[in-house]
């Protein structure tokens, strides 16, 4: 019988999936303000979003679907949130609502992401808590521009 080695360390080339992760504590979750959650279903997304952030200089976290980011979010309190719209089992839109309703998250700024960008989509995730919404495909720079005013804004505000 093999003895269990325990969580793996995040490999740059592939997010940490909490699910993919088993009996992680949530002593073992990274907890500071260069934390940031990707909510989204699509691998070569998630894949995308980690090199950036983590060249960007943030620890990443990322999860399959809403339910497994709501888990993550909601111990590991990240500084930002990017979503996509939609996901299996819970939505971007309910993660949102969670996120918003939660007092512990208020702060965390969110980034919805998603292939439909007509007005009424962008007007929902807006309306569901978003600080932002970016259309994909997404452009790393542009990305980062947009994750880094949201978070500054965020924090500003809250320290007011």
């Amino acid at each position: 019988m093999a003895a269990a080695t325990g969580p793996q360390p995040i490999s740059s080339s592939r997010p940490a999936l909490l699910a993919e992760q088993p009996d992680v504590t949530e002593e073992e979750l990274p907890m500071n303000q260069n934390l940031i959650l990707i909510a989204d279903d699509d691998s070569d997304v998630r894949d995308m979003l980690t090199v950036t952030l983590e060249e960007a200089g943030y620890q990443v976290l990322a999860a399959k679907d809403g339910t497994t980011a709501a888990r993550i979010m909601t111990r590991a309190k990240p500084v930002g949130l990017i979503t996509d719209v939609r996901m299996p089992d819970m939505n971007g839109m309910e993660l949102c609502r969670l996120a918003r309703n939660n007092p512990e998250l208020r702060d965390m700024a969110i980034l919805m992401v998603s292939g439909n960008s007509h007005t009424y989509d962008v007007d929902a995730g807006l309306s569901a808590g978003a600080d932002g919404y970016l259309s994909k495909p997404l452009s790393p720079r542009h990305l980062m521009a947009e994750l880094q005013s949201l978070i500054s804004r965020r924090y500003v505000g809250a320290a007011s």
